[in-house]
C-alpha cells in the first residue's frame, strides 16, 4: 500500500512538471523603433519607444501575440512578438575588460564601460564571446543582463 502511494505522489508530481508554467527567457528587439504598451492588445496606448536594435529584454509573461517584458533598468510592458527575435546580445552591468581569450590571462583588448550592449557570437560555461563597434573578444558572463546564467 505504501509503495502505490509513493507511485501516485511521484505520479502526481511528474503531470503537474509537464504543465509547468514556461520560465522567464530573454529575446531581443528586432528594429531600432519599438512600441511598448500598457497592456497586451493594439488598443492599448503606447507606454514609450524603444530605439535601439538588438536590446536585450527579459520576457515575463505572455497573452496571446504579446509578450510582457521588462528591461535592464526595470522598465516593463507588452510587446508584439513580431518586434522580437531570439536574443543573442547582452549588456554589462558594470565595467569589463574584453579580452582576446576566454581566461584572464588572455591579452586585453578594451576596457567597456557599464551599460555597453553587446551581440554575442557563442558561450561557453563562464565567458562569451562578443562584438561591439569594431571590437570581437570575450567577456566573463557574471553580471550582464541578457544571458541566463
Amino acid at each position: 500500500m505504501q509503495k502505490k502511494i509513493i507511485f501516485l505522489i511521484l505520479f502526481l508530481n511528474l503531470i503537474s512538471n509537464s504543465f509547468a508554467v514556461e520560465k522567464d527567457y530573454f529575446m531581443m528587439l528586432k528594429y531600432s523603433k519599438v512600441n511598448v504598451r500598457f497592456g497586451p492588445s493594439r488598443d492599448y496606448p503606447v507606454k514609450f519607444i524603444y530605439k535601439k536594435a538588438f536590446l536585450p529584454i527579459k520576457v515575463i509573461d505572455k497573452k496571446e501575440n504579446f509578450r510582457k517584458i521588462i528591461d535592464h533598468k526595470k522598465n516593463s510592458g507588452w510587446i508584439h512578438i513580431s518586434q522580437l527575435k531570439k536574443s543573442k546580445s547582452l549588456i554589462i552591468q558594470s565595467d569589463r575588460i574584453l579580452f582576446e581569450g576566454s581566461t584572464k590571462n588572455s591579452k586585453p583588448i578594451v576596457n567597456l564601460q557599464s551599460g555597453r550592449l553587446l551581440l554575442v557570437k557563442k558561450c561557453k560555461k563562464k565567458w562569451c564571446k562578443v562584438s561591439t563597434d569594431k571590437y570581437i573578444g570575450w567577456i566573463q558572463k557574471g553580471n550582464t543582463f541578457g544571458i541566463i546564467k
